[in-house]
């Protein structure tokens, strides 16, 4: 019988399925993965997102911030991601780049409803994530659906690295109908 990491096509399912985890599971790796993007500076910048919404089908993904965070600064001037998960119970590395689009408002109401109060608090800090305090508590929390953002992230490519026995990677890319190639690890 074949593993799921032999094949091009058993890769691939292992890790949306993966993904489709980590929105469902609080404790699954892949709730937070390392979003990665370019800051204004041109430097890279690096923080845990929680994953929120999967969708395979049209190869998007979503993530929640502040509107007033930095990483929407970083976006503003390059509209691309990397998201980055270890499963340590498989081995496995996924890479994933993207495309990003920011939706604020109307929009992603029906996102901000159903999130608990305690998620709200997140979104509406005040002063604004990033600036400057005195003490490390010199902050306030407040609830505001204006600052709440949806990142919808479009992947481009896929890269997929598994640690076992032997080492296998493929990278999978939308503009060829993510049909797979395999690379040396």
């Amino acid at each position: 019988m074949t593993e799921w990491f032999e094949t091009l096509t058993g890769l691939q399912d292992r890790v949306w399925q993966l993904l489709k985890c980590g929105v469902a599971d609080r404790h699954a790796p892949a709730r937070q993965p390392t979003l990665a993007t370019v800051g204004p500076d041109g430097r890279p910048e690096a923080r845990t997102v929680v994953l929120r919404r999967v969708e395979r089908s049209t190869a998007l993904l979503e993530v929640y911030t502040d509107s007033l965070s930095d990483k929407m600064k970083s976006l503003k001037t390059s509209p691309w991601a990397a998201l980055h998960v270890w499963e340590p119970k498989l081995d496995l590395q996924i890479r994933l780049q993207a495309d990003v689009t920011p939706s604020e408002g109307d929009a992603v109401a029906d996102r901000w409803d159903p999130l608990p109060e305690a998620a709200r608090l997140s979104y509406g800090v005040v002063p604004p994530p990033g600036t400057p305090i005195d003490a490390a508590l010199d902050y306030e929390k407040s609830a505001d659906q204006g600052r709440f953002c949806v990142l919808t992230l479009a992947l481009v490519h896929i890269d997929v690295v598994h640690l076992g026995e032997a080492h296998r990677r493929a990278a999978y890319r939308a503009d060829d109908g993510w049909a797979g190639q395999w690379l040396v690890p």
